[in-house]
């Protein structure tokens, strides 16, 4: 959707932090799209595993403490972040294909720095704020 709408991009750009799945040079934006299980999202589609538990609650939080930590060495840097959360991309309350890139373009053209897609839809976040979407079974970072 993205390159036939003239947007170019790089994917999975190694030498940025967080190695994001898409980076727009022109805009000096990058977009990570991430898995809700795999990165903790309170949302419905993050259910902890019943087996091992402690592990996988280890890996989600170490999970979330490196995406933390990414996304204030890209902010330092100066480059801005979507993150799209996989709640808005499958199951029940997905969002429509067309909606989400009207998302997107809405995000491109304002000034925001970091901002948050999931079924809820487009919200501009801080730092700070970011880590209060994380699920709180995972407990307080």
């Amino acid at each position: 959707m993205l390159w036939h709408a003239g947007y170019r991009y790089r994917l999975n750009v190694k030498d940025m932090p967080g190695k994001p799945d898409i980076y727009l040079p022109k805009y000096h934006a990058a977009i990570q799209v991430n898995g809700c299980l795999w990165h903790g999202h309170n949302c419905p589609q993050f259910v902890l595993p019943k087996t091992r538990t402690e592990f996988w609650k280890n890996k989600i939080k170490s999970n979330v403490e490196r995406d933390l930590k990414n996304i204030a060495t890209l902010h330092d840097k100066g480059f801005r972040l979507l993150v799209i959360w996989e709640c808005a991309l499958r199951g029940k309350a997905r969002l429509d294909n067309r909606y989400i890139f009207s998302l997107f373009v809405r995000w491109l053209s304002s000034t925001e720095a970091l901002a948050n897609l999931d079924k809820q839809g487009l919200t501009s976040r801080t730092l700070h704020d970011f880590k209060y979407q994380i699920n709180p079974s995972l407990n307080k970072f």
